[in-house]
């Protein structure tokens, strides 16, 4: 759909009608209704997971069986199964008259509540041995009102009926039905979620999986480019919005784009004052704490690097795009020569997303000595950025384009101070960070490390596990840090995802091993976890993430030896 003629807005117009029809019906639905319908989606979802993952890889340019394909059942069947089964997790406790959350999962520290998140389930704690995930709140929050205030939808606070727009994202699949999810279940809207024309061959599996809300009048999905988005936005029976995309696309939506756009951002007059919650990436660090690191664990961060930068080919809002080394460290160039190696062993790809190619060229103008570790201009890596306007400080390059950064510090105290400084500060943007930290380094340095964690101001700080892995678990709120308004809107306003339905949010913090099993239990990380299936360099991804997909819609006993034996061979 290119433009929205007469018919295509009598169409929108239509699907909205039935929506706000629907609204008060699904706001009356009871909780049993609700959840019973959630768990019919599951064996939906194992239904169409094969066709979504060989859709996206033919639209991607590559085979259904390529090793790349993993990425597509992670972020689409696997993300929408995990997330669905976490809100199904709570909805139940709910349900059994428990509160959302467990009391002794929270707890009050440095004058606020953190809440353990995950793992939520036994099968959590097997599946993804040595994962956790805490959720911060607002300093001043406290244990009481995390336990008063969860769940308000389910608890005597549900909001009155309405009609949610969401603006589906592009790159990853799961993000519209998780966002059209949320709306739902946290919010208690209807929705009509338009898709994104990179990946609106996705509807009718997802029209599939949530036909029974379709059928009944509270979901709509839709095709159509920026103007059927602008048209549904400014719709007068569309009360809330939700976009995941770009700063663009929100101002163009709020403040309009005429010669007085800026004239209504610069006096707080906008063209659409709807309430409006939005995901819009920024340029992602990726610190890492100078530490004596054996060759293997060389191999291993190396390997998890490039996984965060090559993951979908770097079209991720969470992407790696700035590498921050600590410049007197003597491991920083054996790292980068893993990196390079890594790189360049991975199979051929190219960046599908529209505009990469122009992106990358960019790069490419900006720092002619850039070195292209693949084929033509794609995996850049520029190892040395030292001016304060270099291209890949300011703009999300969203493609697979890497910048080093090397700060002082004699150790790494001194380092840590100085790379949270620059993240904070320098990098636009606040949705994910990642800190790679070995537990001795952790251990010697206790006091540094946790204030690096509390002080970058980012939505999900991973330590240790690339901060992507918030947006999958279910149980841990997806959003940029608190404090952009609609004027100055950078990474986004509010949270998806939360299961719990926690509010006064600031953050999740995940925690992984820093090496894999069995090396690290002689490192000071045990766990039981193997090299995780959404390594690029995993051996066995394609085949893991397409088990634990199918374990995840249906739990079996009878499902685990396949699917460890799997993961344990990657």
């Amino acid at each position: 759909m290119t433009s929205v003629s007469a018919v295509d807005t009598a169409s929108l117009d239509r699907a909205v009608a039935e929506l706000r029809a629907g609204a008060g019906t699904w706001a009356a639905t009871p909780l049993a209704e609700r959840t019973a319908l959630l768990e019919r989606t599951l064996p939906r979802i194992a239904e169409r997971a094969a066709a979504m993952v060989a859709d996206a890889a033919a639209a991607k340019g590559f085979a259904a069986d390529s090793p790349w394909a993993a990425e597509d059942w992670i972020g689409a069947p696997w993300a929408l199964a995990q997330g669905i089964s976490a809100q199904l997790h709570v909805l139940r406790r709910i349900a059994a008259g428990r509160p959302p959350v467990d009391p002794r999962s929270v707890h009050e520290r440095d004058g606020r509540a953190v809440v353990d998140v995950f793992p939520a389930t036994a099968w959590d704690a097997l599946l993804q041995n040595g994962t956790t995930a805490q959720v911060w709140t607002t300093p001043g929050t406290t244990a009481r009102q995390v336990l008063d205030r969860a769940a308000g939808e389910y608890r005597g606070r549900a909001g009155r009926p309405a009609v949610a727009l969401v603006l589906g994202a592009g790159n990853v699949g799961a993000i519209t039905p998780l966002d059209v999810l949320h709306k739902l279940y946290a919010e208690g809207q209807t929705v009509i979620a338009k898709m994104n024309p990179v990946n609106d061959y996705l509807r009718p599996h997802f029209a599939h999986v949530f036909a029974e809300f379709v059928d009944r009048g509270w979901v709509r999905f839709v095709d159509g480019g920026a103007d059927v988005g602008g048209h549904l936005a400014a719709h007068d029976d569309v009360d809330t919005i939700h976009v995941t995309g770009s700063e663009r696309t929100h101002d163009a939506i709020v403040w309009g784009t005429d010669e007085r756009a800026d004239e209504r951002r610069r006096a707080d007059t906008p063209l659409n004052d709807k309430p409006f919650t939005s995901e819009l990436g920024g340029v992602t660090p990726c610190i890492v704490a100078p530490g004596d690191w054996s060759a293997a664990d060389f191999r291993y961060q190396a390997e998890h690097i490039v996984t965060s930068k090559m993951n979908n080919s770097g079209h991720n809002c969470v992407a790696s795009q700035i590498l921050v080394l600590p410049r007197d460290w003597d491991g920083g160039d054996r790292l980068l020569g893993e990196i390079r190696r890594v790189l360049r062993e991975l199979p051929p790809r190219a960046d599908y997303y529209p505009g990469a190619g122009d992106r990358l060229d960019a790069v490419l103008a900006a720092y002619p000595r850039a070195e292209a570790l693949g084929d033509g201009t794609c995996r850049l890596l520029v190892p040395d950025l030292t001016a304060e306007d270099d291209l890949l400080l300011t703009d999300e390059v969203f493609g697979s384009a890497l910048g080093v950064v090397r700060l002082p510090g004699a150790d790494a105290d001194a380092f840590l101070r100085e790379a949270v400084s620059f993240a904070n500060d320098r990098l636009p943007g606040t949705l994910g960070a990642t800190l790679i930290v070995d537990p001795r380094t952790e251990r010697a340095h206790r006091a540094a490390v946790d204030s690096a964690v509390a002080e970058l101001r980012y939505g999900t700080v991973g330590v240790n596990a690339w901060c992507a892995i918030g947006f999958l678990l279910g149980y841990t709120p997806w959003g940029a840090h608190p404090g952009h308004t609609r004027q100055d809107i950078g990474s986004g306003i509010g949270f998806v995802h939360n299961a719990y339905l926690l509010e006064d949010i600031e953050k999740t913090v995940l925690r992984a091993p820093f090496a894999p099993a069995p090396r690290g239990l002689f490192t000071g990380s045990p766990s039981l976890a193997p090299r995780p299936p959404y390594f690029v360099t995993n051996r066995t991804a394609l085949t893991t993430l397409e088990r634990l997909t199918r374990f995840t819609a249906a739990p079996s006993v009878a499902k685990l030896p396949g699917l460890l034996a799997s993961a344990l061979r990657g």
